[in-house]
Parts: structure tokens; C-alpha cells; sequence
């Protein structure tokens, strides 16, 4: 093995991580154009589908995204009529994302399309729920 070995692509945990992501968000958008979303507002719809109502910061948390990239999401979200942002009455520095009840509608369309991602990875349930796991754990080191 000489120095520069650690240099090759196929030596980087990096690579593999960032290629299926790319292609896994890429397998994820005919589904989505079906209901007229983008992935990020996909995973947005998610947490507000779960939780109806959280702050910006906390939409951020669960995302790992920042304001910067939340705020052009939530603006085309807030323009097809999914969700309404407003500034807290205790706090006018906290911003909260509710979601509306053509929001929730959605989440009646959106909800086969976990079924017809599995079908286009092939992992056996106990390979998935470990991938599952170690991503989360790699989630955890770094953050």
C-alpha cells in the first residue's frame, strides 16, 4: 500500500454514501412528481404529517438542514397550499410550520410511495433495518 492509496475513491466510506444517496433521491422522483413534491419537501411533509405543527428549528433538527435551505421549502410548500407558517406569540424570533388540511390530504397519496421505493432496492428486511441502524449511528458520531 503506498500514501496515496488513501486517496482512491473506492477507499472512501465518503463516496458510497453520497453516490446512493444521489440515487436513492433520484429512484424517489417519479413518485414524487406523481404528487407534485421535490424530495426535501417530501421529508418535510413527513415530519409535519407525523408531528402537524413544529417550529422551524425543530423542522431543521429533525432534517439536518438549516434555515437557509428550509426557508425557499417552505415557501413553495406554503404557495401550493400544504402548510402556513406564523411567528409565535411568545417569541416573535420563533417561526412555526402547521400544516393545513390540504397538507394532511396529501399524506393520503404520499402514502404508498414507501412501498413502491422497496421495490426498487433489494435488501432483505434484516439488511435494511441494519443499514438502518449503522446510518443512524454514523448520523450520531457526527453530530
Amino acid at each position: 500500500m503506498n500514501e496515496y492509496d488513501v486517496l482512491k475513491l473506492e477507499n472512501q466510506l465518503c463516496f458510497p454514501l453520497y453516490a446512493c444517496s444521489k440515487e436513492v433521491v433520484r429512484l424517489y422522483k417519479p413518485f414524487l412528481d406523481e404528487i407534485d413534491l421535490t424530495y426535501t419537501q417530501y421529508i418535510t411533509m413527513m415530519v409535519l404529517w407525523d408531528k402537524e405543527r413544529v417550529t422551524v428549528k425543530e423542522l431543521g433538527e429533525s432534517l439536518y438542514l438549516d434555515s437557509g435551505t428550509l426557508t425557499p421549502v417552505l415557501k413553495a410548500l406554503e404557495k401550493k397550499g400544504y402548510v402556513t407558517r406564523s411567528r409565535s406569540k411568545e417569541d416573535e424570533r420563533v417561526l412555526n410550520v402547521s400544516i393545513t388540511k390540504e397538507g394532511l390530504s396529501l399524506r393520503d397519496q404520499a402514502k404508498e410511495i414507501p412501498k413502491k421505493m422497496g421495490s426498487c432496492i433489494c435488501l432483505s428486511p434484516e439488511d435494511a433495518s441494519n443499514l438502518y441502524r449503522i446510518l443512524y449511528q454514523v448520523l450520531g458520531s457526527i453530530t
